[in-house]
């Protein structure tokens, strides 16, 4: 017995022995009880400067490049700005090239089995560095089939509610991570000033402060914190900077702007986002003033890091550096195009093979340093410790259908819709309408996927609700449905007569148009990414259906789902009643049909001035005092609808201000409350808007720009105080030496429903 003793504990002490040396033999850059600094500072010079140059470039997926492989010519492939293709680099070639160690990153993967694949192979690469996968999650993972799909950026702003897109947001990270994926290349802080851009339904919107809120929601979601751990992502602030305001209304025109508009409009949403902590920003497609983003040192070092101290790392856009050779002329070569790019400050390549070498020589010419590549890889190598892929990289393939369009995730989806969508026009109160109502339902975004917006792929059935399956669930037998088609290009004659004629035999019609933003659908695609427009009303013969219906007799409800401003005077003229749905995501076509038969009490607000026409661009509501000093001699000068404003199906009264100090110093800070009451018959949702106006300044000022905003629920007859703190930042602006400055004299808050003059009740403050 002693002897069998002895036997096992020498085993036991030869096993620890072993264990010992099995943990001594970990490499500290893998080992998870060091820091994520100790293991980054432990593994960056272990690496070739072809492997850390590999962590700055990324590819798109096997399975795209496949695709675009098999069904794209070259010449096709060459002018697509969605479909990878390398000429020189095989789909099938592309294993083997991942355990090279030369990628460190992939967008456009859409499965957790191709994630997986592609985990595998780097984890076969000389030091095991895992993938970082990106994907354009702007309103959910929608790329992603069977994902949570929530309405559009454009709607989400709608909404007013920053805690509901934070929780989107959130809930988008714990999609993501389940299908593989780290980084979202979202939120668009892009200021949208022209109502043509393709582009204007993936931003918040108008408003500088607005935007900059917005994205701070989303960044919270999404990282939530410094996103260590493993249901959290990266987020993306971009496009940086100012694409939202092309001189043609076509994305990657230029934009010629002055510093100080740049500063007092464009840079702000970044500067905040910053403060929030994101880790990855976005080059923009455009040029900044004669100078392309990709090569701006100005925007990408200067300001970026060296004024406002960004740690993370900036991706390019695509094809966007080698565009400075190809498209915007500033660089001979493409060679010379990287050193451009990566000169300015530029930390990874979206994307292909014609980074890696050109960057290996320039640094082999001493052209650019070790030094400088080191210090774009050292943010990319951190965000990967810090979400935990060198631990774990890969995801539970059979876990995936559980996490996708969860019941909370359909929720929050469903919430937000509702809250998004914003009643313009209600004449003689005839919306909501009673379930009875023996409705005529037409239009070609009646029963169309276009509720989902850009940036999605093909979704089940069953996880989207049209318009009109949400009104015949509401309503059902009292439903008259014909079915003009789901093209809002191509309406035919045929179908307007017919449409006319069976409306006769209806109450009430509800007519379903708008825009096409479906990227699947690219015959047929009228909005979203590249998608511009030379004029704002409905398209093709959208207005005649509405026309024809309408002279029948029978009143006429407008439902628009789209991503831009729509400018037609003619429906608020002679429709009854028009309802902005904007793209409302998967559950959107149920929130439309809960407003129509007012189960649910409207509150969105525009987060974009409706102009009148195309014409009377830049329509915004912080213009300046002298851009309406004369008028248009062909039409009014007056926008359709303002910035700020939609109705409701109760009715609130604000009363007077009041100013906790109506004197203060520079440094002062003082408050501004306003009670409001909600004097109707119903509870509902309201957003209390401060505006703020200098009166006198060295430099001209806005004739109001938005400060503050508080989304409140008041019962039948309740009261609520609603009080803003004025600090002086929200006095402050660039004076005349673009100094940061609160001047003296005296400033208008404005507090109300909507930007609107006649919404809002004044109160002066005194900076003394």
């Amino acid at each position: 017995m002693m002897a069998l003793f002895d036997t096992r504990i020498g085993l036991a002490s030869l096993l620890a022995l072993i264990g010992l040396n099995v943990v001594a033999s970990v490499l500290p850059y893998k080992d998870s009880d060091q820091t994520h600094e100790q293991r980054l500072a432990d593994l960056l010079p272990r690496m070739t400067l072809e492997e850390k140059i590999g962590q700055m470039s990324q590819y798109v997926g096997i399975n795209l490049l496949a695709q675009s492989e098999k069904n794209m010519t070259i010449e096709q492939l060459a002018k697509s700005d969605a479909r990878g293709f390398y000429p020189d680099l095989h789909s099938s070639e592309m294993p083997a090239f991942i355990e090279t160690g030369k990628v460190g990153s992939f967008l456009h993967v859409v499965t957790a089995k191709e994630a997986n694949l592609l985990q595998r192979h780097a984890m076969k690469s000389r030091l095991g560095i895992p993938l970082l996968i990106g994907i354009d999650a702007i309103h959910g993972t929608a790329m992603v089939r069977g994902a949570t799909v929530y309405p559009a950026p454009m709607g989400m702003a709608s909404t007013w509610n920053l805690a509901l897109v934070e929780r989107a947001s959130t809930e988008t990270a714990s999609e993501m991570r389940a299908t593989g994926s780290h980084w979202s290349f979202t939120p668009n802080i892009d200021i949208a000033r022209d109502a043509r851009w393709g582009r204007v339904g993936e931003t918040f919107g108008e408003d500088s402060y607005l935007v900059g809120e917005m994205g701070v929601a989303t960044i919270n979601g999404l990282q939530q914190g410094d996103f260590t751990g493993q249901n959290k992502v990266l987020a993306n602030a971009k496009h940086w900077v100012a694409g939202g305001d092309p001189i043609t209304g076509i994305n990657l025109s230029p934009m010629d702007v002055s510093l100080r508009t740049l500063r007092e409009d464009f840079f702000p949403p970044f500067k905040r986002a910053i403060e929030a902590g994101v880790f990855t920003f976005m080059a923009a497609h455009n040029e900044i003033n004669g100078v392309p983003a990709h090569a701006n040192r100005f925007i990408l070092t200067d300001v970026l890091r060296k004024e406002w101290g960004f740690k993370g790392f900036v991706v390019s856009d695509w094809m966007d550096v080698s565009r400075l050779h190809t498209f915007h002329k500033t660089a001979t070569s493409q060679k010379d195009a990287v050193y451009q790019s990566v000169a300015a400050g530029m930390d990874m390549h979206m994307h292909g093979p014609r980074f890696l070498t050109p960057l290996m020589a320039l640094v082999e010419e001493d052209k650019i340093t070790e030094e400088r590549i080191n210090e774009s890889v050292k943010p990319i190598l951190l965000a990967k410790f810090k979400l935990g892929l060198f631990d774990d990289p890969f995801v539970d393939e059979s876990a995936v259908s559980k996490a996708l369009f969860t019941k909370e995730h359909q929720k929050t989806a469903l919430e937000m819709a509702r809250q998004s969508i914003v009643l313009l026009s209600n004449k003689e109160n005839i919306l909501p309408l009673s379930k009875s109502t023996r409705l005529f339902v037409t239009g070609p975004n009646a029963n169309s996927n276009a509720i989902l917006g850009d940036w999605v792929l093909r979704q089940p059935p069953k996880n989207v609700t049209t318009v009109l399956e949400g009104l015949e669930a509401l309503s059902p037998g009292n439903v008259d449905f014909y079915d003009v088609g789901n093209q809002v290009k191509n309406l035919l004659q045929k179908d307007i007569e017919a449409a006319a004629k069976r409306a006769e035999k209806a109450d009430i019609a509800v007519v379903v148009v708008g825009e096409n933003p479906l990227r699947y659908d690219r015959k047929g695609k009228t909005s979203g990414e590249n998608v511009a427009r030379s004029s704002l009303d409905l398209y093709g013969r959208q207005l005649e259906l509405i026309q024809a219906i309408e002279s029948t007799g029978i009143p006429v409800i407008v439902v628009l789902v789209n991503g831009r401003p729509i400018a037609e005077p003619w429906l608020l003229d002679n429709t009854e009643a028009i309802i902005e749905a904007w793209e409302p995501g998967g559950k959107g076509g149920q929130a439309v049909a809960e407003v129509i038969y007012g189960v649910t009490n409207p509150s969105g607000k525009l987060p974009m001035t409706i102009p009148y026409s195309v014409g009377h661009g830049q329509a915004i509501y912080d213009h300046k005092p002298s851009a309406y000093r004369h008028k248009y001699v062909d039409a009014p000068t007056h926008n359709l609808f303002e910035f700020g404003f939609g109705l409701s199906y109760t009715q609130f009264k604000y009363s007077q201000p009041r100013l906790a100090n109506k004197r203060i110093s520079p440094k002062g800070s003082t408050a501004v409350s306003v009670k409001v009451t909600n004097i109707g018959d119903r509870a509902g949702y309201e957003t209390v808007q401060l505006y703020i106006r200098d009166n006198y300044s060295q430099v001209t000022r806005p004739v109001k720009e938005l400060k503050g905003f508080e989304k409140i629920m008041l019962n039948k007859g309740q009261t609520k105080t609603v009080e803003f703190k004025i600090q002086p930042d929200m006095l402050a602006y660039f004076d005349l030496d673009m100094n940061y400055v609160v001047e003296p004299g005296k400033f208008t808050l404005m507090v109300g429903s909507s930007s609107r003059k006649s919404d809002l009740k004044t109160v002066q403050l005194t900076v003394k």
